[in-house]
């Protein structure tokens, strides 16, 4: 068993244009006073990281994390949610998407996608620069228009849609596999990997592609009514990354999973700061304790109801309390018997 590195904190939320959010002195320096030994950086925020710099050179990786070091935390990974979204994105929405590229390619597609591929690939290439052996993703999604099956869905639909997706992250993960690099999937509502089943679809279409693999968050099942503890012993080979995020979900005869369109405030499920959902973490942790995972406890931070430092400082002791320090030995091995080949096959009466 491995003892889970932790606490972690995904910086996304966080990232602002006031002092000390707008920095990546300030923003890592704020984190370890919160009590973080680490910091997941999203990679498209020019703010912290410049990408194209970090894939070109290791002697700026290593200044780059040498520095977060500096300020009491390390680079646990770097994310690619938002320009993974735009490997695969249906024309519905492409409006919204737009805001998440480079402005030179808003209202063009094919020149997005492109910039999207690059764009991740690059920090694959940054992630082995910084001798980080993972890196966080979104899938994007062509097919998630059509996840409730009205009107019916034609034969084939899917089929195409998940064809269509592999192919698309199938050379991205070939570089990953020449460096070293596991894309780590956040399974997801609005990807189409966002269940077990549909990650599934995915590694069936890449032949089980050894560097695709999962980034963990319980929050998104509780929201589906997923079991999220047998969800880590059925992926315990593929869970490669953890975020550490609360939700509840408190269906009414007014609303359920889906939400009614309402704001997170009024929805049945919200997700919640840690310690105030129904996540159950002493199991969680449990499980990634007995199942050997060897990353980093990384908090997501996403809450309706309260302010994100007060969210932040309070995950940082909740992660610290749930790490289990993983035992050396057996609590019974002051009873053992010291016994050898012979003395087992007495035991046994194998030699009367």
């Amino acid at each position: 068993m491995k003892t889970i590195k932790g606490p972690g904190l995904f910086l996304a939320q966080f990232a602002g244009d006031a002092a000390p959010f707008d920095s990546w002195t300030g923003i890592t320096e704020w984190a370890a006073d919160c009590g973080y030994a680490g910091v997941q950086a999203p990679s498209w925020d020019a703010r912290f990281l410049d990408l194209s710099k970090a894939a070109e050179s290791k002697d700026y990786c290593e200044e780059w994390a040498g520095q977060a070091r500096a300020n009491g935390v390390e680079v646990t990974e770097l994310s690619t949610h938002l320009q993974g979204q735009l490997v695969a994105v249906h024309p519905a929405y492409d409006v919204a998407f737009d805001g998440f590229a480079d402005p030179s390619v808003h209202g063009n597609p094919k020149a997005r996608q492109e910039w999207a591929v690059e764009q991740v690939r690059m920090a694959i290439t940054a992630s082995r620069h910084l001798g980080i052996d993972r890196m966080a993703s979104f899938s994007g999604a062509l097919a998630w228009p059509y996840v409730y099956p009205w009107p019916q869905r034609p034969a084939g639909l899917v089929d195409a849609a998940f064809d269509e997706l592999a192919a698309r992250w199938r050379p991205i993960l070939d570089h990953a596999e020449e460096n070293g690099v596991d894309i780590c999937y956040e399974i997801h509502p609005g990807e189409d990997l966002h269940d077990g089943v549909t990650f599934e679809m995915f590694l069936d279409r890449l032949n089980q592609h050894p560097r695709a693999n999962m980034l963990y968050d319980p929050s998104h099942y509780v929201l589906q009514c997923l079991d999220y503890l047998d969800n880590i012993d059925i992926y315990r080979d593929r869970i490669r990354m953890f975020h550490v995020k609360d939700a509840e979900f408190n269906p009414t005869g007014r609303q359920g999973v889906y939400g009614g369109y309402q704001s997170w405030v009024d929805r049945a499920g919200r997700f919640r700061s840690l310690g105030d959902g129904q996540v159950d973490f002493g199991a969680v942790f449990s499980k990634m304790a007995a199942n050997d995972f060897d990353g980093w406890a990384v908090v997501e931070w996403e809450c309706a109801l309260k302010h994100p430092e007060d969210g932040a400082r309070e995950g940082s002791r909740f992660v610290r309390d749930h790490i289990i320090r993983v035992t050396p030995q057996a609590f019974d091995d002051f009873a053992a018997g010291g016994t050898d080949d012979a003395a087992n096959r007495a035991m046994l009466g194998l030699d009367r």
